[in-house]
């Protein structure tokens, strides 16, 4: 399946789904300091989303996702959580840059994808007390440098 929104129409609509808090609607100025954007750029983004009926606007007013919006808004949202949390807590890369990355890389992720690293994830960490021991033999390797023995010696077993 190809999405037919850029990168950065996409960014607008997961930034209103994550300013809302429950909220109907966001400000255009909440969307401008999200995105570190100016509010002109929001304003011209937001007429676009307008036009492809994603999103409702009106001049100094809030701004309201349509169902088709809410629909892309939180598929845009849930690519980034699972990326998030597979370079977070599988991986562990740093929270801050994992969430950077993850926001380049949602929009790359194909939904066949998506759905499979979130399966991934939701199994890896399905026993939040308990890392697997190839996980910490990863995490060694990361840190060290060098494949543990006792991966060694499983991975000539299993030959």
């Amino acid at each position: 399946m190809e999405r037919k929104h850029s990168a950065s129409m996409e960014d607008y609509l997961e930034s209103i789904i994550m300013l809302r808090e429950g909220k109907e609607a966001v400000r255009v100025s909440q969307i401008s300091k999200a995105l570190g954007v100016k509010m002109p750029s929001v304003t011209s983004a937001l007429r676009k989303l307008s036009q492809q009926g994603l999103v409702e606007h009106q001049r100094y007013g809030r701004v309201q996702l349509t169902p088709d919006g809410e629909r892309i808004a939180k598929d845009v949202f849930h690519r980034h959580e699972a990326l998030r949390r597979f370079l977070a807590e599988i991986l562990n890369v740093d929270p801050e840059i994992a969430a950077v990355d993850a926001c380049k890389m949602e929009h790359a992720v194909s939904p066949a994808t998506q759905k499979k690293l979130a399966k991934f994830i939701e199994f890896v960490l399905s026993r939040p007390k308990v890392q697997p021991q190839w996980l910490k033999m990863f995490d060694r390797y990361v840190n060290y440098g060098e494949i543990p023995e006792e991966c060694m010696t499983r991975c000539l077993k299993e030959e």
